[in-house]
C-alpha cells in the first residue's frame, strides 16, 4: 500500500510560538510532536523559538503573570536545533 499525504510533515518554520495568539503560531506544525535541542540539551518546555536569532522563550518559574494574564517567560539565547520527533 502505498503512503498518503497524512504522513507528510510541513518544513519546521524558523520562528515558531504555541500560543495562538501569536503571529508566528502555526497549527499545521504544533499538530506533531517537535523537538527542542538547545545547547545540546533536549527542552520540553520551550513556548517560542527562533532558529535564525538563536533564542528560545521558556517559562521564568513561580507565579508571576504578565499584563495580560499569562505566566511570565525569559528569552534565553543560545544554538537551536529543531526536528520531529518520531515515535
Amino acid at each position: 500500500m502505498t503512503q498518503t499525504n497524512q504522513d507528510a510533515k510541513p518544513a519546521l518554520p524558523d520562528h515558531l510560538s504555541v500560543d495562538p495568539k501569536s503571529p508566528h503560531f502555526n497549527e499545521a506544525v504544533l499538530s506533531f510532536h517537535i523537538g527542542i535541542r538547545f545547547n545540546g540539551v533536549e527542552k520540553t518546555n520551550v513556548e517560542e523559538y527562533c532558529i535564525s536569532e538563536g533564542w528560545v522563550r521558556v517559562p521564568a518559574g513561580g507565579k508571576s503573570k504578565d499584563r495580560y494574564g499569562n505566566p511570565m517567560t525569559v528569552k534565553i539565547s543560545g544554538k537551536v536545533e529543531v526536528y520531529y520527533v518520531e515515535r
